[in-house]
């Protein structure tokens, strides 16, 4: 078949060859052709060895789907461990092994990545990262119109920086062409197929002056031309997505032939396939519901006969037969190999179907699945989901009698509590745990039980009797043998250790990650990481924090924790607020907040930072709604570490907008909790709130020292230690308290904060201080984006690529007061990078490009 217009993408495809290989982004819309290029550019390649994967869309993606294809093509060491359910790092050497290829140029094909599961899409990350160490290429297809902002495949695009190869729509004049050629009307060609390749392909191959409405019209039609026993088969078809293989095809020829000829199907391998998902989606959906269903359960009885079927397709294909029981099976056997491949978001989808039928089991095996569902909603992110199974398991292993599984259950449900933002059930239900298993043999669970009361205990900053309870836990595990309970504990010590200010404990922390991450325990590998930077972004170490945040960040995303990185990506939001990278800190908290993982406590970080960022810049509105749902879920956790920063933000919020005895009732119960726990950090910054709020609070004497000498007076030390920490927010409100209050003003309004910069006016007249700066000049009330024209020239700047170290050149300023004018400048445009930040700038007319007509 003749490609139209992709000779310049084929030849990006050819460079890259002969360049020595590297990454080929190909995406466009549902039906430009990404598959036929790539197909196309296989059938050129001389000697290229192609492997080829597939990503479908099944209701539960394939766990490393592709990978399984390519195994199946390789055979090998490759085929061997993904069988054997290796970890992700020994998956990818073994793939990397059959990119080393002495004689021919080994081409990796990923279709459909938009579709990808989680551990796929981490291994392309990884496979990014390595790839230009090997004479190979790999090409990734994607449909980038269906991959919205929250979309995971971001991520993935990022890492891998690949050439992008975008496929655009036919031209009008090829449309016209190929109309013309087949003598049909061009303008309502166009207008029918807007320029897509398969759809203009589709409707020139109908018959008659009248197209059909669309895609669906357009393969009914040819459907209806076939026999009825041939017909029967391309209905078959229909229901597995992306191709239909071998063992479905058994005994067909005759109609596959048919359908080949007949411009249904095409071949695909051993297989056959729609031309496209557009046509194959379009014909199962206009199937009767009883046939659908039908030829689900088909294909099911077909596949579950085969050898090395994934049990993924399966559990697909008994979902859509409404096979109860084959939901119930092979729902667990698929969630088993999902999880054992690091897929948390399928494994918890696959034992979501079967836990949906758990009733149909005998009790001790129904408690089971349930738990090992809420066992991995919690690894998913989503922790709530495990609440209703685990109160049902609990039933269940009450009217048993076994007290042991009941106790874990109970340990599980306080676990699982916690990050639900539920504090109340997650302390009543750990000294259940404790108390049902204590009444045992000492063993593993009661080790855990201590180990998970020892968190709680430091999360209340009790941390003498968290570390005696971690120790006994520690103790207790190391005589069962149980490593991971060893760790467990561990953690606990070493974070209270931390919080102590001892030395030994973020060594500790650092053992126990690296033992749990060479165990493979991802859960504590990365619950170290993250107690690590939490606590140095607790005690406003924000210089320190910032690396230890970024590590556990990406640690987060290769163990795909959802629920991890949704509390990290908002715990370094507030760090870059503080730090001044207001745009980088909206980029982090937007981005957690879109992430799968739902509710509790994960929100808070990024809802606080947010609700500060929009009350600056005079958002009211937007920065009650963030501080209002941030309320509603630190409150029910009982824990200061939410509940502080939380009441903080909307003292703060109240402070700005004029409201301080709203700010002051906001305050003074958690500062009583904090100075009563012993929690330095709140307990300082509570009483800095209270202080500007009503000018009466005393800090603790344990309060953090720069908080402290802020409400005492002493704010040049208090400024300088916030510079030292690097906290440049905390830094102006220090020098707004001081005789260099004006250079506080100025940072605000670099900042882009005009609400906070024009309260800090008000205040500094009150104190009868002369000489404030004015707010923004009148050019920056009459600018489109409200920039003032030092603002504006930067802008200026960055639209023309300079770096921000250019810019500080060509403007003679510091570096870090350019970096907090574009700081400031992307706050102001609400984007998040330089080049949407000149892309915005064109938008508005607001750039030199735009004024002189030069080429964006």
């Amino acid at each position: 078949m003749e490609l139209w217009e992709r000779a310049a993408p084929l030849r990006v495809l050819d460079e890259l060859m002969r360049a020595g290989g590297g990454v080929a982004l190909v995406c466009g819309e549902a039906g430009v052709g990404k598959s036929a290029l790539v197909s196309e550019f296989a059938r050129r390649a001389a000697r290229a060895r192609f492997h080829w994967g597939w990503c479908d869309p099944l209701v539960t993606p394939r766990a490393l789907g592709p990978l399984h294809d390519i195994a199946r093509q390789t055979g090998g060491t490759l085929a061997k461990r993904l069988a054997a359910g290796a970890q992700p790092e020994e998956i990818l050497a073994a793939l990397l092994d059959e990119l080393d290829h002495p004689v021919t140029r080994p081409v990796l094909v990923v279709e459909d990545a938009h579709w990808a599961d989680d551990g796929t899409l981490d291994l392309l990350v990884l496979l990014g990262r390595r790839i230009a160490q090997h004479p190979a290429l790999l090409v990734v297809t994607y449909r980038d119109d269906e991959i919205g902002t929250g979309h995971p495949l971001h991520r993935v695009l990022g890492a891998l920086r690949g050439t992008r190869i975008r496929l655009a729509p036919l031209s009008a004049a090829r449309v016209e062409a190929e109309a013309n050629r087949a003598g049909r009307d061009a303008h309502r060609v166009l207008a029918l197929t807007g320029g897509n390749p398969l759809l203009l392909t589709e409707l020139l191959a109908t018959k008659g002056d009248t197209a059909p409405a669309g895609v669906r019209g357009l393969i009914l039609d040819r459907l209806n031309t076939l026999p009825p026993k041939a017909r029967d088969l391309a209905h078959l078809v229909a229901v597995v997505p992306t191709r239909a293989e071998k063992a479905l095809l058994a005994g067909r020829d005759d109609q596959i032939d048919r359908c080949v000829a007949g411009g249904v199907l095409v071949t695909a391998g051993d297989g056959v396939a729609y031309r496209h998902e557009l046509l194959r989606t379009a014909v199962e959906d206009a199937l009767a519901p009883r046939e659908r269903a039908a030829l689900h359960q088909t294909v099911l009885e077909t596949l579950a006969g085969q050898d090395g079927t994934d049990p993924g397709r399966l559990v697909h294909h008994a979902r859509a037969a409404q096979d109860v029981d084959a939901v119930l099976h092979w729902g667990q056997i698929a969630a088993t190999a999902a999880a054992r491949q690091g897929a948390r978001r399928e494994a918890a989808e696959h034992y979501r179907a079967a836990a949906a039928h758990a009733d149909r089991l005998p009790p001790p095996e129904r408690a089971a699945l349930l738990e090992r569902f809420a066992v991995a909603a919690y690894l998913a992110g989503a922790a709530a989901d495990g609440l209703a199974p685990l109160h049902t398991a609990i039933a269940i292993r009450q009217r048993q009698g076994d007290p042991v599984p009941l106790g874990a259950a109970w340990r599980w449900l306080s676990r699982i509590a916690w990050w639900s933002g539920e504090g109340t059930l997650a302390r009543t239900a750990a000294d259940r745990a404790v108390e049902v298993l204590a009444a045992q043999r000492p063993g593993r669970e009661l080790a855990m039980a201590y180990s998970n009361l020892s968190g709680l205990k430091m999360f209340d900053y009790a941390f003498a009797e968290s570390i005696d309870l971690g120790e006994r836990a520690r103790a207790l595990a190391e005589e069962c043998g149980d490593h991971e309970t060893a760790i467990h504990a561990m953690i606990n010590g070493g974070t209270s250790a931390m919080q102590l200010d001892r030395p030994d404990g973020r060594a500790v922390l650092e053992a126990a990650h690296a033992a749990a991450a060479a165990a493979g325990y991802a859960d504590q590998a990365t619950r170290a990481l993250l107690n690590l930077a939490g606590v140095l972004a607790e005690q406003a170490r924000f210089t320190e924090a910032t690396p230890a945040l970024d590590r556990a960040v990406e640690h987060a995303r290769e163990q795909d924790l959802a629920g991890y990185l949704q509390c990290l990506l908002g715990t370094r939001a507030g760090v870059r607020f503080q730090a001044g990278d207001w745009a980088g800190a909206i980029a982090d908290a937007e981005e957690s907040l879109r992430l799968p993982a739902q509710g509790g406590i994960g929100r808070v970080p990024a809802l606080v930072v947010l609700g500060r960022v929009h009350g600056a810049r005079g958002d009211r509105e937007r920065s009650r709604e963030h501080l209002d749902e941030a309320d509603r879920h630190a409150g029910p956790s009982r824990e200061l570490q939410w509940v502080a920063p939380t009441k903080s933000a909307r003292a703060e919020h109240f402070v700005w907008y004029g409201e301080p005895e709203r700010a002051a009732t906001e305050i003074r119960h958690a500062l009583d909790r904090a100075t009563r726990e012993h929690a330095p950090p709140h307990s300082g910054e509570l009483a800095f709130r209270l202080w500007q709020a009503t000018g009466e609070a005393h800090a603790p004497a344990d309060a953090l020292a720069p908080y402290r000498w802020m409400i005492d007076g002493d704010w040049q030390s208090a400024a300088a230690e916030w510079d030292r920490r690097g906290g440049h927010f905390l830094r102006l409100e220090a020098l707004a308290l001081g005789k260099t209050a004006t250079e506080a003003v100025r940072g605000l309004d670099a900042l882009g904060a005009p609400q906070a910069a024009d309260w800090l006016r008000g205040d500094l007249r009150r104190r009868g201080v002369r000489g404030i700066p004015r707010g923004p000049r009148r050019e920056t009330a009459g600018h489109p984006a409200g920039l003032t024209p030092r603002q504006a020239e930067v802008l200026g700047l960055i639209a023309d690529g300079l770096s921000n170290a250019d810019i500080a050149l060509r403007l003679r300023l510091a570096p870090k007061t350019v970096d907090h004018h574009v700081s400031a400048v992307l706050a102001r445009l609400d984007v998040t990078s330089r080049g949407q930040a000149a892309a915005r700038a064109r938008k508005l007319g607001i750039s030199p490009h735009s004024r002189n007509g030069s080429a964006a």
